[in-house]
């Protein structure tokens, strides 16, 4: 039986709605509150805020280990707060994914 290169076992991708769950708990965790929560294929990066206060995801981030996820997440919801990549973004950054360890 020959597999498709696209097909991965179920336990190696996380659905959707858990990924959305994990953004969601996330956000609390962070204290913002997204707009809207997408997926959808992204060529170039793995997640973007837009000023209006949506994130999205690629959907390849469903594959991606748990802490890959996790940075990914938390640095689009950090974008809600401080909307660059500055001294203040580098250091909560920092300080939230160091609570993870």
């Amino acid at each position: 039986m020959k597999l498709r290169s696209d097909w991965a076992p179920l336990e190696e991708i996380v659905p959707a709605e858990i990924f959305r769950a994990e953004v969601r708990a996330w956000a609390r965790r962070i204290g913002v509150e997204p707009k809207e929560i997408r997926l959808r294929p992204m060529k170039r990066k793995w997640g973007s805020c837009s000023t209006a206060g949506r994130l999205t995801f690629s959907v390849e981030l469903l594959r991606q280990p748990a802490e890959v996820r996790r940075r990914v997440i938390v640095e689009e919801l950090l974008h809600l707060k401080v909307p660059n990549h500055g001294k203040l973004f580098r250091a909560l950054l920092k300080a939230y994914l160091a609570d993870e360890r």
